[in-house]
């Protein structure tokens, strides 16, 4: 078992208990543009990707002001002092220090944008946690391997020495594409039986395990 050097996080899923948020969103910009419902599980299984990317998933073949006017509705809910902010899993902070105690870099890989994604480090106060974060409005969208790769290079970390962490099927097919090994957590979007179509090292119910995961992984390699 590799000694990891990097821990890569996506954010919605992972490690914030988001998903009732982007579903409100998501169905009240659907509602400000009159457009056809799209059932709960059609909006989860977008999440994780860019958001031009799921709108573009949820209302195919529209036009290329579409996915930017739908984009700017789901922001503006999104960021409207009324929606109520999600909270972190249980344990996620206690779980950023000990990783981060224990010498590990860490960092966010995330389907948010920019703004949205500084919004909710700013109100949890995880922030000072990452040595680095990306989001989809930055670089490619997940799956593309370019975000993964992009963290690696500016924190010199080689694929062999980084894991990827997320809750949905874009996270891993991500960082199968970027050759970095991954775990899944169910308790977001998808399902560990979705989760291990795409080969990760472990499947875990709680994010909050992975340190001791980590440690068990280590061990055995001893």
């Amino acid at each position: 078992m590799n000694s990891y050097k990097l821990l890569i996080f996506d954010w919605d899923g992972t490690l914030m208990d988001s998903v009732d948020q982007i579903l409100y969103c998501m169905r009240a910009a659907i509602g400000d543009l009159e457009l056809e419902p799209r059932t709960g599980q059609q909006i989860r299984d977008i999440i994780g990707l860019g958001l031009h990317e799921a709108v573009e998933t949820l209302y195919p073949g529209r036009e290329p002001e579409f996915a930017q006017v739908m984009a700017d509705r789901y922001r503006h809910h999104f960021l409207s002092a009324d929606v109520t902010v999600a909270d972190l899993f249980d344990d996620v902070d206690i779980l950023l220090e000990q990783l981060r105690s224990s010498g590990y870099l860490l960092a966010v890989a995330t389907g948010k944008g920019r703004t949205g994604l500084d919004k909710v480090l700013n109100e949890t106060g995880m922030g000072a946690h990452f040595h680095t974060t990306r989001c989809s409005d930055e670089t490619r969208s997940k799956p593309h391997p370019l975000m993964l790769e992009q963290i690696m290079n500016e924190l010199d970390c080689l694929p062999e020495q980084t894991l990827m962490i997320g809750d949905s099927e874009f996270d891993l097919d991500m960082a199968n594409r970027a050759g970095v090994g991954s775990v899944g957590v169910s308790h977001g979007v998808h399902s560990c039986d979705r989760l291990v179509s795409h080969n990760p090292l472990g499947c875990l119910d709680r994010v909050a395990d992975l340190h001791s995961w980590l440690s068990d992984e280590l061990s055995k390699s001893a």
